[in-house]
């Protein structure tokens, strides 16, 4: 495992930020919903970010921001009563997206493996070792099929027992 250690979400600005980080198909997306329902459940206000490494479509087709970004915007912004949503025809850094989620208590990163935040990391595979030399891992997941459990200090739950991965969250936020 890398020797970097987190920064405790103490010496941190809010948001407190956790990355969920893993291979295609590990369960991030799965994980970052059940662990976003629990923590809005507690309470907590809660952003997500996700790293797409494909194209994606957000808007619908024939709706008025469609329309704007096929007339080529190069960024919309739509709000309303109860919802806003930028659209930008370009890459942002983690820090930019997470510059619009200064008002909540935690933000949920998908992805962004190289970013500087407290990880948790998911381990599916033996081929999925190389993610215990990313910077900054606070906690780990394993799958059933991961082949031995890991000889580390770092905090390691069963990827379904969402109710350990939580707990664990909230000893970091506690700190």
């Amino acid at each position: 495992m890398s020797t970097d250690h987190y920064t405790s979400p103490s010496q941190q600005q809010k948001p407190f930020v956790l990355q969920i980080v893993g291979y295609k198909n590990s369960g991030k997306t799965t994980l970052l919903s059940l662990l976003t329902r629990k923590l809005k459940q507690a309470g907590f206000t809660v952003g997500t970010a996700k790293h797409d490494a494909h194209e994606f479509t957000m808007d619908t087709p024939g709706t008025d921001t469609w329309q704007h970004q096929e007339a080529c915007a190069d960024i919309t912004a739509i709000s309303s009563a109860s919802r806003s949503a930028i659209i930008s025809n370009r890459t942002e850094p983690l820090s930019a997206l997470l510059a619009h989620m200064q008002h909540v208590d935690i933000v949920l990163v998908e992805g962004f493996k190289q970013e500087p935040y407290p990880k948790l990391v998911l381990l599916h595979n033996p081929e999925d070792e190389p993610l215990l030399q990313l910077p900054n891992i606070a906690m780990l997941a394993t799958w059933p099929s991961f082949p031995a459990p890991v000889q580390q200090a770092t905090p390691t739950f069963a990827i379904n027992d969402t109710d350990a991965i939580y707990n664990g969250i909230l000893t970091f936020l506690s700190k």
